[in-house]
């Protein structure tokens, strides 16, 4: 399902079509597009090229995947389960080269996994970026080290029916996407004009 946006100014059609619904199919993702998506998220930019990003993967049907939905608050639990990819995306919060705090890594992490999303709408894939997880949860569940955070997961898949859901998710599933106008958001001086 397309969500007709209206941009001010043009912008790329991945960019007009990416929206994050909540209706996915259960359609596994062929392993050719789930690595171009993955790959998509390599070429991200990053503070002196650290690449702090890491993603845990789980594939519907699979432990990973189980363990995943396990950290999802009870929400995001009731639709994130039809998506047949979940991940989660974590990042390093130190340089390798110098063991300096990298006061960028979610920063960094977040324009890796925006990559993500982009390729994924590339091929027709729909992204749910969730912040509504446990982090100590995925943390114990995937032993994750110290130096590393759980930031966020994303589900990823095909868009399905949205009668499919429950009512007050349908409700937002429908409703017309909407963004604050740009001259709220940028500033040519001070912030406070």
């Amino acid at each position: 399902m397309q969500k007709p946006t209206h941009n001010d100014y043009p912008v790329n059609s991945l960019v007009r079509q990416r929206w994050s619904p909540r209706a996915f199919n259960e359609k596994p993702i062929d392993k050719e597009r789930m690595y171009s998506l993955l790959e998509a998220a390599r070429w991200a930019p990053s503070a002196f090229n650290e690449q702090p990003w890491r993603f845990i993967i789980g594939l519907k049907g699979d432990g990973t995947y189980e363990k995943i939905l396990g950290t999802l608050v009870e929400w995001n639990q009731k639709w994130a389960g039809k998506a047949p990819m979940l991940v989660v995306n974590l990042a390093k919060k130190t340089f390798t080269l110098n063991e300096k705090q990298n006061v960028t890594f979610k920063y960094d992490l977040g324009q890796a996994v925006s990559f993500m999303c982009l390729e994924a709408m590339n091929h027709g894939i729909y992204a749910h970026q969730m912040s509504g997880f446990s982090p100590e949860k995925a943390a114990e569940a995937f032993h994750i080290p110290a130096d590393y955070q759980a930031v966020s997961v994303t589900a990823f898949g095909y868009y399905s029916n949205p009668d499919e859901l429950p009512e007050d998710m349908y409700k937002s599933e429908m409703e017309k996407r909407v963004r604050r106008p740009l001259d709220e958001t940028i500033f040519f001086g001070d912030f406070e004009k």
